[in-house]
């Protein structure tokens, strides 16, 4: 009978601690998010159109559904900024590029990029080109910014830089971010340490023209294994910069993005939220865009990846 009691008791402590262990919410409902949701007609402020991509990676990095979605929450926080999101790389509603003054693409790029796919209609950069040239913004993070030499010749124009194999580079590490230059974008921001996957060594047009580097930092030597970077030992490197098109159009590339817990950092997220703005054409306040969050958010939104047991994503370590 002792002993039975005992099983008894152990069963239920054993409950009481798997119920503790699971997260109050759960963190790859997605369902309340709201996509595609355009804004009424009398509208008259800017409007984003967020793209995220299809899952990618393991858990906690290339959250690119869970990241966007912080990203139109943090949006909101700015008076007159209409934020849209759509997922899985491309929106269902096209029509939505139509009265985007800034677009956003949060994916898997290189010759996956759904921005230089074809379908039933056709080739998308050529219609996406038609967005350049009437000056929409044009924002790419992480690994959207990587593009095939064939491709990335037309980014160049839309963004002034971009990622390209094998002569660029994607190293994970420490980026100490010692100054900042006078810009829109980093309005609000401080000087800042954070582990990324950091890409450098960006492919940019040789004079730099109209390309303004946001942040810039020096990455160990042991990361360039390209033979551009290889031949730049010591050097400080670009990984997040600003571009304005001679239409006054305005372009915003941005390498970090691959942990998803990076968005718990304020300076971080301000920096994107302020490109973000800056491209649209939205005056940033002197002392940067509202980008408040709870880092409870961090473990929302998720895509389920494999079948491993959930664990938390904490904000990353001060450094």
């Amino acid at each position: 009978m002792f002993r039975l009691s005992t099983l008894v008791l152990l069963a239920a402590f054993a409950n009481v601690a798997s119920a503790q262990d699971k997260p109050a919410i759960d963190p790859y409902d997605q369902s309340k998010v709201p996509l595609e949701v355009a804004p009424p007609d009398d509208f008259k402020g800017k409007v984003v159109l967020l793209i995220a991509g299809k899952p990618s990676h393991g858990p906690g990095d290339h959250e690119f559904y869970a990241g966007t979605a912080i990203l139109m929450n943090l949006l909101k926080q700015t008076p007159n900024v209409w934020p849209v999101m759509a997922k899985d790389g491309w929106p269902k509603n096209e029509k939505l590029f139509d009265i985007a003054d800034s677009v956003l693409f949060y994916m898997d790029g290189r010759n996956g990029h759904p921005v230089v796919q074809k379908d039933a209609a056709g080739d998308r950069m050529d219609r996406l080109q038609k967005l350049m040239d009437k000056g929409v913004g044009w924002v790419n993070l992480h690994y959207a910014v990587d593009y095939l030499p064939q491709h990335g010749k037309r980014v160049l124009g839309w963004m002034g830089g971009y990622y390209e194999p094998d002569y660029s580079i994607n190293p994970h590490w420490d980026a100490v971010i010692r100054t900042l230059p006078t810009h829109p974008i980093t309005r609000g921001v401080k000087p800042f340490t954070l582990r990324d996957e950091w890409y450098y060594g960006m492919r940019f047009p040789e004079d730099m023209k109209n390309v303004t580097p946001i942040l810039q930092a020096v990455p160990p030597d042991n990361t360039r294994t390209t033979k551009y970077t290889a031949g730049r030992k010591g050097e400080i490197e670009t990984m997040a910069w600003a571009y304005e098109r001679d239409n006054k159009g305005r372009g915003f590339g941005f390498t970090g993005g691959h942990f998803h817990r990076n968005w718990a950092d304020e300076n971080f997220r301000r920096i994107v939220v302020n490109a973000i703005l800056w491209t649209a054409h939205v005056e940033v306040p002197e002392s940067g865009a509202k980008a408040e969050f709870d880092a409870a958010d961090l473990n929302k939104n998720l895509d389920k990846k494999g079948k491993a047991e959930f664990k938390p994503i904490l904000p990353p370590e001060k450094k």
